[in-house]
């Protein structure tokens, strides 16, 4: 029987050209998948100068395995390189948008979220076709994963000495590598580990999150407001509308911009002659660069809703919201929510008696950033709807969206009474802008001024305005590890009811500076019930009982 080497020899060279490319292409498939960083920033070529204890176990398990255990094993290993390899491309995403890593389980609804900012931002056929691509790549990933550990699997089975060999020295340099300390660049060391620990990582992960939900049970059911009889809720706002006004991605990166500080700072001065009055500071967010919905439900409950496990079991509880609060005292409550086009199960949970998703906003303009309406537009239906003469007081929760990515096309400031239906905006030329950073903080200076031409039109005595920042934006615009910041505003003409929130130590005017007091977003409910409750002072003793 002819020598394999011989057989070799005898094929033609273009045979052998081609066995060789795809060696190659095989070995940069899974010496990839064994060191890749799972973040964008990370990748470097100096990330790859490594050598994988991975691979060198896989080689040794491959020499000494039988022939059916070693086929079990490669297939089990090719499939848990692919596996690897593409959490570390949803990580990368996730990252990129949110500064954080995707935890499969609890993330997966977020995928649709995606696939409608897509259809909402560039139309139904890219959204489709993102699909598609996306589809095809997992696939691609996982049976070229696979194949590449094959074909490296039949080389070593060939060459066994010399892959013991190999074996050999790359375990004496990793070995070396790891009681020096070897760096290429920081935080990456040559001695990688880095697949074996991202696996158990996410292994750890899930039994954290199985922990974390009974930990979060507890932490709902412990609620000093929830049996909080209706005449000792919100005393000190009886006969006020409360606006709380959420400004898409107002972060505290936005205050770093000489144009959005022009903004606010000309509109403070206005607003403070105009007679209103105003306190500032900052909320730490339990997300970044996305997930509004995390924000609006941490400020509304008191609870920190960092991950959509804890918000899909959230909207399942009898948590007291802060709108609920409102519903009891007797308020009417809306939520004006353009980013939703279907039936949303929160408007149950939240006590709204009112919602106005995208298709009930009464809207004949063209749509802008994020095919939505423009926020002036947002806040003329709601003013003209629910604050008309002889109304109800209201309680509302509005999204504003000019601000969401991907911050282009901007509509302009508009005179009020020209608004209507929004058919004004056919005819507006829009922002069309490049650049992320520069089309963010122009949609920013949108928004603001919107709010504080909001409050110069229609900002009557019986007014409580609430505007903040849901998160920052995504890490194209604020950078790498910046804070989770973002800032927070109450201005009203009763300047009686800010004395009594003196104690919180927040900053005058519209615009907080770099000193001004950091809460944690879920502190806002309690404290908020506190000094607007009959004696503006504690909260209630939590009581026992387990019902609303």
């Amino acid at each position: 029987m002819e020598a394999p080497a011989a057989a070799a020899k005898r094929k033609p060279l273009w045979r052998r050209v081609l066995g060789w490319v795809a060696t190659v292409i095989a070995f940069g498939l899974v010496f990839y998948a064994l060191v890749s960083p799972n973040r964008l920033s990370d990748l470097h070529p100096r990330a790859f100068v490594r050598i994988p204890v991975e691979g060198i176990v896989a080689i040794v398990l491959v020499v000494v395995l039988p022939r059916r255990p070693r086929q079990l094993f490669i297939v089990f290993f090719g499939i848990s390189l692919g596996l690897l390899t593409i959490l570390k491309f949803f990580d990368m995403g996730f990252y990129f948008s949110l500064d954080r890593t995707f935890d499969p389980v609890p993330d997966w609804p977020l995928l649709g979220d995606a696939v409608n900012f897509v259809q909402r931002s560039l139309g139904k056929a890219a959204a489709v076709g993102a699909v598609v691509l996306a589809i095809v790549l997992i696939v691609a990933v996982m049976v070229l994963m696979t194949l590449s550990v094959r074909r490296l699997s039949r080389i070593v089975v060939r060459h066994r000495t010399a892959a013991i060999r190999f074996a050999a020295v790359c375990t004496a340099a990793w070995v070396a590598c790891t009681l020096g300390g070897v760096q290429i660049m920081p935080k990456v060391r040559v001695a990688s580990r880095s697949a074996a620990g991202l696996g158990v990582y996410r292994a750890v992960g899930v039994v954290q999150g199985l922990l974390d939900s009974k930990t979060f049970l507890a932490q709902i059911a412990s609620d000093p407001y929830r049996d909080t009889p209706a005449n000792q809720l919100l005393t000190a706002l009886r006969g006020k509308d409360v606006m709380i006004t959420f400004v898409e991605s107002y972060g505290r990166t936005a205050l770093q911009d000489p144009g959005v500080n022009a903004v606010l700072d000309a509109g403070n001065a206005r607003l403070a002659a105009d007679g209103f009055a105003s306190r500032s500071a900052f909320f730490t967010s339990p997300t970044f660069g996305g997930g509004s919905w995390l924000a609006h439900s941490t400020l509304q409950t008191g609870l920190w809703i960092d991950g959509q496990q804890r918000y899909t079991r959230l909207l399942t509880s009898a948590r007291f919201t802060l709108s609920g609060a409102f519903q009891r005292a007797g308020w009417r409550t809306v939520d004006v929510i353009p980013a939703d086009n279907k039936d949303w199960p929160g408007g149950k949970f939240y006590h709204f008696n009112q919602m106005y998703p995208a298709g009930d906003l009464g809207y004949k303009g063209p749509l802008f950033n994020f095919g939505s309406p423009p926020d002036q537009y947002t806040l003329s239906m709601f003013q003209h709807t629910e604050r008309a003469p002889g109304h109800q007081p209201v309680m509302a929760e509005l999204d504003l969206l000019s601000s969401h990515a991907p911050w282009t096309p901007l509509p302009h400031i508009t005179d009020w009474n020209a608004i209507g239906d929004g058919s004004v905006y056919k005819t507006m030329p829009a922002d069309r802008l490049g650049r992320a950073r520069p089309a963010y903080l122009q949609s920013i200076r949108y928004s603001l001024s919107a709010v504080i031409s909001y409050l110069e039109t229609y900002g009557d005595p019986n007014l409580v305005f609430i505007f903040l920042g849901d998160h920052q934006p995504a890490p194209l615009v604020s950078g790498d590890g910046a804070p989770h910041e973002g800032p927070v505003t109450i201005i009203t003409r009763d300047k009686a009811l800010l004395d009594r929130i003196d104690s919180w130590g927040w900053q005058s005017g519209i615009k907080p500076g770099p000193q001004a007091p950091l809460w944690r977003m879920d502190t806002f409910r309690d404290k908020f019930l506190a000094a607007f409750g009959p004696q503006g002072g504690p909260a209630p003793t939590p009581s026992p009982s387990t019902g609303r």
